[in-house]
């Protein structure tokens, strides 16, 4: 058994069964995230009746569980949410397994208490959570954090390696053979540039966006994103890192000179964001998207998930927010941050209200892309010479687009390499996989998307709407776990495209608890509540995507909403011309 498998059994905690209360497992928090800036660990309990009451509990037997550990510098939090209540306790950076327990230890308490039951003997408990602390900490890796901030440079640390700096910046070590400060050459490493981008649609688009205009101003650009890791047009490895692990692996890599950084709200509220050195942060808007998990049931509460990444800003950092979005200004109010507001109406009242501030904002007029700095607005390009645009015509990108510049101008980057980065990336498979990615097939135009929820598939379905078409082919998947009402409602959202066909795809790695043909049935009950008539069924996207094809004509128009068999559709559509 290794280290990290003897802490996390090293100590087995109980406590009495309550009725009217549920609660999950204790997680690790690594860096900042929705409750606060902290690593530490958190509970979610679930509470039929007063939350109230329970995190009063909480705050009384953490503190006192904290104290008697020798912790008396950590903090207790709790937030309260619809049905519940999140339980938060801060830990050093070297006792995060053990914060697990003691945050375990503390519900002990809260659970005797609320169910009227002795508790374990409490100079007991505290002599098991102190044989822990002992065997965890690690005074090497707590002497190395604080001289780093000394030294003002960025530390990363997890369970395998600890490093310091970023990119081109870093050294890493592995987590036993850490160094003492005077071994470590300080003069070699420093942090570089680091943007967060997160939001409910267009985080991919933008990151890859900004990465894309960072390398076209020369400079050796990193990116993490749900669909992978990469340093220039070397993969490091595919798969979703949205989260801290991702941004971990390409901080370290010492061939980056700037980093974009993806950040989903799964990994924001399981670990927190990965570093507190972000030079700019980005939420390109707030919608209905996974609600119910963590404690989080509202669009107003995603809202406070998401801007988290605030609390990664030094104090001259700037938060880019959509202005379109109106999530987004509710939320702007609770930040204390120079806010860059962006915007597709030069008369929003956020673009008005930075003109006359003079703080810096970003907006669409008369068919060009402005950027206004405090003080002079610049023009940066007519926005039909961003391919990705459409010509203007997808909103929802020129959107991203205004993000993007905003991004690129707060990490330094020229206006030739922003110009020259918008005009090269095109919708395609090889900038943009999954995103409005078209091709010619037969002589009619076929979409592939990755739209997923009601937000996204509106904007794709009402850009392509307007597009002349003979014959209009729809095909339509949803992941088992999505509500019935997210299934509807995603369903009459794709009807905007206008289809006059449609198939229903089964997701089968996907089902989440569904039985076979439950969602495809769903989809389908929704497309004919809509008006449409003709709508087939697939066992797989890839089998929906051939059904299509098989019977398109020129002049037609496809929308594929693939969730699932991307390379395979793309492999279909190879022989094709791409656009």
């Amino acid at each position: 058994m290794d280290r990290i498998e003897a802490l996390e059994d090293a100590l087995t905690l109980t406590w009495a069964p309550l009725d009217h209360v549920r609660i999950s497992d204790a997680r690790r928090l690594t860096g900042p995230g929705m409750i606060w800036d902290h690593p530490g660990a958190v509970i979610d309990a679930f509470v039929q009746g007063d939350a109230g009451v329970v995190a009063d509990a909480w705050g009384r037997h953490a503190r006192r569980v904290l104290d008697a550990c020798g912790w008396p510098q950590e903090q207790v939090a709790t937030r309260l949410f619809q049905g519940g209540v999140n339980l938060a306790l801060s830990a050093p950076m070297d006792q995060l397994y053990s914060a697990i327990f003691v945050a375990q230890t503390a519900w002990h308490l809260c659970a005797a208490e609320l169910s009227g039951t002795a508790p374990q003997a409490f100079d007991a408990m505290i002599a098991d959570l102190k044989s822990v602390m002992a065997q965890e900490a690690d005074p090497a890796l707590i002497a190395l954090i604080r001289a780093a901030a000394e030294h003002d440079v960025d530390v990363l640390s997890d369970d395998d390696a600890v490093s310091i700096g970023h990119g081109i910046g870093a050294q890493t070590w592995p987590i036993g053979e850490i160094p003492t400060p005077e071994d470590v050459d300080w003069t070699a490493l420093h942090d570089i540039p680091v943007a967060f981008i997160t939001g409910t649609n267009g985080k991919t688009t933008t990151t890859r966006l900004c990465t894309a205009i960072a390398q076209a101003a020369g400079k050796m650009a990193g990116l993490t994103s749900t669909d992978m890791v990469r340093v220039g047009d070397d993969i490091l490895d595919r798969g979703d890192y949205s989260g801290p692990g991702g941004a971990r692996m390409l901080l370290r890599d010492t061939r980056v000179e700037i980093a974009c950084l993806e950040v989903a709200r799964g990994g924001i509220l399981r670990r927190g964001l990965p570093t507190r050195r972000a030079r700019v942060a980005a939420v390109t808007n707030v919608a209905r998207d996974h609600l119910g998990e963590y404690g989080v049931n509202t669009v107003a509460e995603l809202a406070q998930a998401k801007f988290a990444v605030h609390r990664t800003l030094p104090a001259d950092g700037i938060l880019v927010l959509n202005a379109d979005d109106p999530v987004s200004v509710v939320e702007a109010a609770h930040v204390d941050k120079t806010i860059c507001w962006f915007s597709l109406r030069s008369d929003a009242p956020q673009i008005v209200q930075a003109q006359t501030k003079g703080t810096p904002c970003a907006y669409l007029a008369e068919g060009d892309l402005i950027y206004f700095d405090g003080s002079t607005a610049t023009t940066v390009m007519a926005v039909a010479n961003a391919p990705i645009t459409l010509g203007g015509a997808a909103q929802y990108n020129v959107q991203n687009v205004l993000a993007a510049i905003c991004v690129s101008v707060a990490l330094g980057i020229p206006w030739a390499a922003i110009t020259s980065g918008l005009k090269g990336f095109r919708p395609d498979a090889r900038d943009n996989p999954g995103r409005c990615n078209e091709f010619e097939f037969n002589g009619a135009r076929v979409f592939v998307d990755f739209a997923h929820n009601v937000h996204s598939i509106s904007a794709i379905s009402g850009t392509l709407a307007s597009l002349t078409a003979k014959r209009r082919y729809l095909m339509q998947s949803h992941p088992g776990d999505r509500s019935d009402e997210d299934i509807r409602a995603g369903t009459t959202a794709a009807l905007m495209f206008r289809p006059d066909s449609m198939v229903a795809a089964e997701l089968p790695n996907h089902l989440r608890g569904r039985e076979p043909g439950d969602v495809p049935d769903l989809i389908a009950a929704a497309a004919k509540a809509g008006g449409l008539a003709q709508i087939d069924r697939a066992a797989t996207p890839a089998i929906g995507a051939r059904m299509i094809l098989d019977q398109l004509h020129p002049g037609d128009v496809a929308l594929l909403l693939v969730l699932s068999d991307r390379d395979e559709v793309f492999e279909m559509l190879q022989g094709a011309k791409a656009q």
